[in-house]
């Protein structure tokens, strides 16, 4: 997997994919510095391969965002798909949720959806699994990573695609099957001109509510912000347009539509992991089931809010990362599982396991349904109050993040065994799960871990005691941070 240069006859000629796009569950490249099109067919004859390995039926559904590239890599995808002998079942522009959908209504065990989600134009990847409503993890992407560097797939017969063009009216019927709601909702549905827009709209438009669409032309440029609901660029957008229109909820979707922001009534944002707390109320009360799993990014609440102690809701904290979050979710047989970052995770009766920002949307809608004429910000107001802050990323290359993160560990283990303070407190906890979350005796936190899908690190914190004590926690983490080199500037930053 040497580099190539673009526009030479070696880039058209050879296979070129570089090694850094294999990342812990997703595959991501700049396109083209990072990868050709003859490496995207190596990729596709390379999931074959896996797919044939592990004896599984070898019929894939394969799906593609809206950016001006993303056709042409699928196409690539396909042919090496078809190399290898599967039957690729083509569903055309579509979310990554929508895929996903496609795999139990088509009964296909396998996908390589191509998306490269939020991301900034550019970029490119794929979410691929074999084993439905799970995504590959890094045992899977380290295989993958090992087959094309080796070219260690085989030509097989029987390879064939197919175009089902009804993908998209059948995955909005799923979502509406259960009928419009009571009370007609104001919706404001922000879409950063990525995928989302040519799905959102008419999806909440079935359960009945006015949609107030807001970017959801689709642009491959982006032209105001990318479609990230994590971005405070988008969710102060979002937030401007709520309070114009007098809106009841405003919802902010990802470039492939399987996470959504929320931004109430007043125009607060209430991340993810705040409005899971909200939806494991909701959900347990309606069908009676009681585990949850949130990534450790999320809010101390799972473990302290008094309605879900009530309930008897038990959360189990895990990995940040779909592919993680959604397995934990399966093998525990939760009702729901929640990251911060806006993937909702949903098992029957309300969906199949896999994360989808419509059905989250929709699952609130619901909520605020069963709850009367309480606006969203009353059921916020309700949540014991905690200062959290966004997700802070500061840049670091994907070649040293992870060993900087082994580095950060010792530190604070370090800190802790020496009786060290922060903010005066005691530490009371190291959790190392994931990265390492330093939690003091009050109970205010802090978390460093690598990204998993960019060069940078993830920094959040959170306290029940107060802003200026969250942003001394802040202060505290970044302090360290920027006596290492091979760290950045942020994204953004409190």
């Amino acid at each position: 997997m040497t580099r190539i240069q673009p526009n030479t006859e070696a880039f058209e000629r050879e296979i070129f994919v570089s090694e850094s796009g294999f990342r812990e569950y997703d595959a991501r490249w700049l396109y083209p510095e990072q990868i050709n099109l003859r490496g995207f067919q190596a990729l596709g004859s390379a999931i074959g391969q896996i797919v044939h390995e592990k004896k599984i039926r070898p019929d894939v559904v394969v799906g593609h965002d809206y950016r001006s590239y993303s056709a042409a890599v699928k196409h690539a995808v396909i042919v090496g798909l078809m190399n290898a002998g599967c039957r690729v079942h083509d569903i055309g522009l579509a979310l990554s949720p929508v895929s996903y959908f496609a795999q139990f209504e088509l009964d296909c065990p396998a996908v390589a959806m191509v998306t490269a989600s939020h991301n900034e134009n550019g970029w490119t990847g794929i979410k691929m699994g074999i084993e439905r409503p799970l995504t590959f993890g890094p045992d899977e992407m380290g295989l993958l990573k090992e087959i094309v560097r080796e070219g260690r797939y085989e030509s097989r017969p029987g390879g064939s695609c197919r175009y089902v063009a009804d993908m998209k009216d059948r995955y909005v019927a799923d979502l509406a099957k259960d009928g419009p709601m009571k009370r007609k909702l104001r919706v404001v549905a922000a879409c950063g001109n990525g995928t989302a827009g040519v799905y959102a709209p008419e999806v909440l438009e079935r359960i009945g509510c006015e949609v107030i669409p807001m970017d959801c032309d689709l642009d491959y440029n982006f032209p105001k912000y990318n479609p990230n609901p994590e971005d405070m660029a988008m969710l102060h957008a979002l937030r401007d347009r709520v309070l114009e229109t007098g809106a009841d909820i405003g919802f902010a979707f990802d470039g492939d539509g399987d996470r959504c922001g929320v931004v109430d009534n007043t125009g607060q944002e209430i991340f993810a992991d705040k409005i899971g707390v909200l939806i494991a109320r909701y959900a347990s009360e309606v069908t009676g089931r009681k585990q949850f799993v949130v990534d450790v990014k999320s809010t101390g609440l799972y473990q302290t809010d008094p309605d879900l102690l009530r309930l008897g809701a038990k959360t189990d904290y895990w990995k940040t990362g779909h592919s993680y979050i959604k397995r934990r979710v399966h093998d525990l047989d939760a009702l729901a599982g929640f990251e911060k970052s806006g993937h909702f995770f949903f098992n029957a009766p309300i969906g199949r396991g896999y994360d989808d920002g419509l059905l989250s949307a929709v699952t609130i809608c619901r909520m605020m349904d069963a709850n009367g004429n309480k606006t969203l910000a009353d059921l916020r107001e309700s949540l014991p109050k905690t200062w959290s802050s966004p997700t802070m990323s500061p840049k670091c290359a994907d070649e040293s993040k992870y060993e900087v993160v082994d580095r950060l560990v010792a530190l604070f283990a370090e800190k802790k065994n020496a009786g060290e303070k922060i903010l005066g407190k005691s530490i009371a906890e190291i959790v190392t799960v994931n990265g390492v979350k330093v939690v003091l005796e009050n109970g205010t936190w802090g978390l460093i871990r690598a990204s998993s899908n960019k060069p940078g690190l993830v920094v959040v914190v959170e306290s029940s005691i107060s802003e200026d004590d969250m942003r001394a926690m802040f202060q505290e983490l970044d302090s360290v941070l920027s006596t290492l080199p091979e760290v950045g500037e942020y994204d953004q930053k409190l």
